[in-house]
């Protein structure tokens, strides 16, 4: 397979775990979002959005990273990354669509350069947009997965909402936010990094360009 990706981009991030989970062979071909090549022709044949991640899946390209991921466990059902049960299922997506589609959207880098280029944004004013926003959510997340006794987000294994999770407190902390009062989110966090899967799919080790 092949994952059209951006290293710091936190849906690409998502997916790139979920492939790690699954043990997927999968090629990474770098979209530099920062030199707007999410915006170029070729590109966009591919993913009319402009948006990455895409992943290649040999019978055809899916975008939208929940997608994807849902995809990948249906193909490839072991590890699973959904929990038993009806509820259990709805709860963990719901979970995950908290950050895919709340927090994750207004802090998106098109948005961002929207407030600066257009809206006239300062840096600081940036920032503040960035961390409201993030607060906002991440406290969210903090109330419900509170005093919770599994290691991570849904139960004894990793899945799609710690999927979700990782890539937002990874963008959290490179803008800087004090993640003090989300002590269960850094906890299952910290779980999660160390899982082979998710280290392998940090930024850190991926390429930009």
């Amino acid at each position: 397979m092949r994952l059209y990706d951006y290293a710091r981009s936190s849906a690409a991030y998502r997916v790139r775990i979920a492939l790690n989970l699954k043990g997927v062979d999968w090629e990474a071909v770098p979209v530099n979002l920062l030199e707007g090549a999410q915006r170029g022709e070729d590109y966009r044949a591919l993913n009319p959005t402009g948006l990455v991640p895409s992943l290649d899946t040999g019978e055809g390209l899916l975008g939208q990273s929940l997608a994807i991921i849902e995809y990948l466990d249906e193909r490839f059902p072991e590890p699973p990354l959904l929990p038993a049960g009806v509820f259990a299922r709805a709860r963990a997506r719901a979970l995950a669509l908290q950050v895919a589609c709340d927090i994750h959207p207004l802090n998106n880098l098109r948005v961002l350069q929207y407030l600066v280029r257009e809206l006239g944004a300062s840096e600081e004013q940036k920032l503040a947009w960035y961390h409201h926003w993030l607060q906002q959510g991440l406290a969210a997340l903090e109330r419900q997965l509170a005093g919770g006794a599994s290691p991570f987000c849904c139960g004894e294994h990793p899945g799609l909402a710690d999927l979700g999770l990782v890539p937002q407190l990874y963008n959290a902390r490179r803008f800087g936010l004090d993640l003090a009062p989300y002590p269960r989110l850094i906890a299952i966090d910290a779980t999660c990094q160390r899982l082979e899967a998710f280290a392998a799919a940090h930024p850190d080790h991926h390429q930009e360009v």
